[in-house]
């Protein structure tokens, strides 16, 4: 495909087509993830939203940078219904701490009943098909259905975290919404070091050997000398370690 076939495509799908021109553009190249944010802000005003499941520190990182910007910044987490409670607690925390707008987004209580009645409760640990299938219902349905109330949204991905994403760019077009990844280049130490300099409140689950924290039942703590995403799905290959939110539908994903 040409670069304006491409173009024109990606217009398409996008809710302004002007924001068109900025995928791939290096618009943000040298731009820092605060004036990233900045200009989201300016450009996007309410029609935006920060994704932050509150199991990895990457989210709070920018919502501590998005409430120095933007007073009440709005804030989506997807609700699996399998979490935690120490990710529920921090919710509460945060929400206190920034007066952010958070938005709990729950999956489709018929589609998990469905779900759980046909395949079991546990049915992730039978097969990568099935996980999949659990991800596709609690997950990336639900944020498919949110998103498509938005212009744009930002998240915390960063090319570090896992082979799935090496190659994450700042800015692509996902559906109608603008998906913006501020902390693409930031490395982990890059990461905590703003949660102690800022005193950003993080999943009390870091500090028990929790790199990552995402539903209980596919979240452990690691080893010492683990990769940190050892944790999540670790009865899987590591190429498969996606919940589909950030691939592409050829993956196995939504596109979201």
């Amino acid at each position: 495909m040409s670069e304006t076939a491409a173009e024109t495509a990606i217009s398409a799908t996008l809710r302004d087509p002007s924001l068109a021109g900025l995928v791939d553009s290096g618009h943000f190249d040298g731009m820092s993830p605060a004036e990233i944010l900045t200009w989201t802000v300016e450009k996007f005003g309410d029609r935006f939203a920060l994704q932050c499941s509150f199991g990895n520190p990457e989210g709070l990182v920018l919502l501590d940078m998005l409430s120095r910007i933007q007073p009440r910044p709005r804030v989506f987490v997807l609700d699996t219904g399998r979490m935690p409670q120490a990710t529920y607690d921090l919710i509460d925390r945060v929400r206190d701490r920034y007066d952010a707008r958070i938005e709990v987004v729950f999956p489709e209580a018929r589609a998990v009943q469905e779900m759980v009645e046909e395949h079991g409760v546990n049915l992730f640990y039978e097969s990568l098909e099935k996980r999949k299938l659990c991800c596709r219902i609690r997950k990336v349905e639900p944020s498919r259905r949110y998103l498509a109330g938005l212009d744009a949204y930002v998240t915390g991905l960063r090319r570090e975290q896992n082979v799935t994403r090496e190659d994450t760019p700042r800015v692509s077009a996902d559906g109608t919404a603008l998906k913006i990844n501020p902390l693409v280049d930031w490395t982990h130490d890059d990461v905590w070091a703003y949660v102690r300099q800022h005193d950003v409140p993080v999943n009390r689950l870091h500090s028990e050997g929790y790199p990552t924290v995402g539903c209980e039942p596919c979240t452990r703590a690691i080893r010492a000398g683990e990769d940190p995403r050892a944790g999540r799905w670790w009865w899987e290959d590591e190429a498969t370690k996606e919940c589909g939110l950030h691939v592409g539908e050829e993956e196995g994903g939504s596109g979201i």
